[in-house]
């Protein structure tokens, strides 16, 4: 059983399902994800990927909704009682679901279904609430990491939970992609990266367009493209745009893309929209505006220079403040141990501050350089390729023969 709950694990979680079906031909996989999951052969009981929300105000709102899943989900794992039950990243959710699994067989002691529990990519314990370790150690045979530093943070604090660093998947990814170097020219391209949530969109769009226009402004020849997850992304991107018109819009039917690029072109001629391709976007482009999150490594790993914001709910950010221990919600900067991007979080994230840095990296090639240089030695603290199959190899070695 396989549970991922947003688009980046449900890529992760296909490529390990397909890493494991290449050493158990025979096995069969089941759980909740999306459509890259289902695509391996898995049977899908549930796309979590159309489910996806951050923060407490955003989970608070789908509470009811999160509770049946997790109850559906229970039942068919207590019915069809799997060998083994791995948790893709989705941290809040699958830690809450591997306590459940064990306390069916503690709280059922004439019971012979106890499955190995696996969880690939640790939840961010490190950054916040690290209570959550013990609770990690308690449930989980197995942590496939993949970022360096965990394996021993875990040790000093939970030396009897196994934990593996596999390396990071996004190494093979972007080797197969052969993202080339990009010589800036004259025309820069900026690349515009809001999320793949429908609240990310909705607080990530006002700064960001702002911010592009003001970087317009001292850069009329520059162009800009966005990139959205999926089709569906852009109906929340069309409304946005037709609220900056003086003009009412009226439609038969819910936008498309076609009307949505028609939309853009009308208020920002020097930018498209592109679904999907992440990787051929980040190598056509000199800079990039990016949410915090797992698409910065993407930036790191395409040699991007990259300003990030973020901005959520009022309650959830105050929250956050209080109990968030890290200095940088950027993955980059954490992993090299200063600030390598440019980072704007809530009431910072303005259109001013964001242009503002965007033109700084533009308009300096030797900060750019640096930057590159610095992303360079933190991708290669990261592992070589062919994470998802030693990720498998670690899983099959709970099984010995």
């Amino acid at each position: 059983m396989v549970i991922a709950g947003e688009a980046s694990g449900d890529l992760l979680a296909a490529e390990l399902i397909a890493a494991l079906q290449e050493k158990l031909p025979k096995a069969t996989f089941f759980g909740a994800g999306g459509s890259r999951m289902a695509a391996t052969g898995m049977e899908l009981a549930v796309d979590l990927t159309q489910h996806s929300v951050i923060g407490i105000t955003e989970v608070m709102k789908k509470l009811v909704q999160f509770r049946r899943l997790f109850r559906q989900l229970l039942d068919l794992a207590i019915q069809r009682q799997p060998d083994v039950v791995i948790g893709v990243d989705y941290g809040g959710f699958n830690l809450r679901f591997a306590h459940a699994i064990k306390e069916h067989y503690r709280n059922n002691p004439f019971s012979k279904w106890n499955p190995k529990i696996i969880q690939f990519v640790s939840p961010q314990v490190w950054a916040s609430r690290p209570g959550r370790a013990d609770q990690l150690a308690a449930d989980c045979d197995l942590l496939l990491s993949i970022f360096p530093f965990e394996k021993n943070w875990y040790a000093a604090r939970v030396p009897q939970l196994r934990v593996e660093f596999v390396g990071h998947p996004m190494v093979q990814r972007m080797q197969e992609a052969k993202l080339r170097e990009r010589q800036q020219s004259a025309n820069a391209t900026v690349l515009l990266l809001p999320g793949s949530r429908k609240g990310e969109l909705q607080r990530h769009l006002p700064p960001m367009l702002k911010a592009w226009a003001m970087v317009q402004e001292k850069m009329p020849m520059a162009t800009a493209k966005m990139v959205l997850p999926n089709e569906k992304m852009s109906q929340i991107l069309f409304w946005h745009l037709a609220r900056l018109l003086p003009l009412k819009v009226r439609l038969a039917g819910p936008p498309g893309l076609t009307e949505t690029q028609g939309m853009m072109k009308k208020i920002f001629p020097n930018m498209e929209i592109q679904i999907g391709a992440l990787s051929q976007a980040l190598a056509e482009s000199d800079v990039a505006l990016a949410k915090t999150g797992t698409v910065t490594m993407e930036c790191a790993f395409a040699g991007v220079p990259t300003v990030t914001l973020y901005k959520t709910s009022w309650l959830t950010y105050q929250i956050a403040r209080r109990i968030v221990t890290v200095k940088s919600l950027t993955m980059p900067n954490l992993l090299a141990g200063e600030s390598v991007y440019p980072e704007f979080i809530q009431s910072e994230a303005t259109p001013e501050n964001i242009s503002r840095a965007a033109l700084g990296l533009l308009q300096e090639p030797a900060r750019r350089q640096k930057i590159k240089r610095q992303l360079s030695q933190i991708i290669a603290s990261l592992g070589e390729s062919g994470a998802t199959e030693r990720a498998a190899a670690s899983i099959l070695s709970l099984f010995p023969s």
